[in-house]
């Protein structure tokens, strides 16, 4: 596979504004680069991408930011770089099918799954708070924590060490994911809910949360009035689509 170059002054460019942040004390840097077999030349990247907002907002005095702006970098360099390995995996693909591929391996789904199989979520730093959330929202969270690691990975060792990094330890997720036929839940649902009660599901986003560059949509599905399956997503179309699946995996359940 041929890499993609990026000139080295863009690199060095991005990572103006990092140098100086306080370490956190009680991360361990060294168990963390253990456990993903990569030594970073920065620790302070790397202690970062594992500090979450609502951690830094109860250790303010003791360390110096949190991952949200290597989970924003991270997410258009996996963007990225998962585009160009389709557009040379795929050569005959359209435009379409190469997005319908990208969107499959960029989903918040995926990326926690990524995030399982490095073995590294028990090292994020969390508020009590969000150490209590067990539902969806820690998907999200987990999500984004495999985006600020990209994006620390990608300011410590420059694009062709994530793609390194990335294809020696998830390719073969990548194409599993890529193997499995995707469902249109929503259409199965709709198709469903239209014969036995002859009007279709309602969707409503019930909650926004997150920063503009992160946001994170809830929505509740209503089938004949009721509540029938409720999501969380990066977009309101990837939270209807997983309510959609929560509600027609019910309904499968019961039949």
């Amino acid at each position: 596979m041929d890499w993609i170059k990026i000139p080295r002054g863009f690199i060095v460019l991005l990572s103006i504004g990092y140098t100086n942040l306080m370490p956190n004390p009680i991360f361990s840097v060294e168990e963390v680069e253990k456990k993903i077999g990569l030594t970073f030349r920065n620790k302070q990247l790397l202690s970062l991408a594992f500090t979450h907002r609502s951690y830094w907002n109860e250790h303010r005095n003791e360390i110096g930011g949190h991952n949200e702006r290597l989970e924003f970098l991270g997410d258009s360099i996996l963007g990225l770089l998962l585009s160009d390995y389709l557009y040379r995996q795929f050569p005959d693909s359209d435009e379409g099918e190469l997005s319908s591929f990208r969107a499959l391996l960029v989903s918040a789904s995926a990326c926690a799954t990524y995030t399982h199989e490095l073995q590294i979520d028990s090292f994020l730093l969390l508020g009590k708070g969000e150490q209590l959330n067990l539902g969806k929202g820690r998907e999200s969270i987990q999500a984004n924590l495999f985006e600020a690691l990209v994006g620390a990975l990608y300011l410590d060792r420059g694009f062709e060490g994530v793609q390194k990094f990335l294809f020696a330890h998830l390719l073969p997720l990548f194409d599993a994911i890529l193997a499995t036929p995707a469902r249109n839940w929503k259409a199965e649902l709709q198709d469903w809910v239209q014969k036995k009660f002859k009007e279709p599901p309602l969707y409503e986003v019930v909650e926004v949360i997150g920063p503009d560059h992160s946001k994170q949509f809830r929505v509740q599905v209503r089938i004949n009035g009721e509540i029938a399956g409720e999501a969380e997503g990066s977009s309101k179309k990837e939270a209807q689509m997983r309510a959609a699946e929560a509600a027609f995996k019910m309904i499968e359940e019961e039949r």
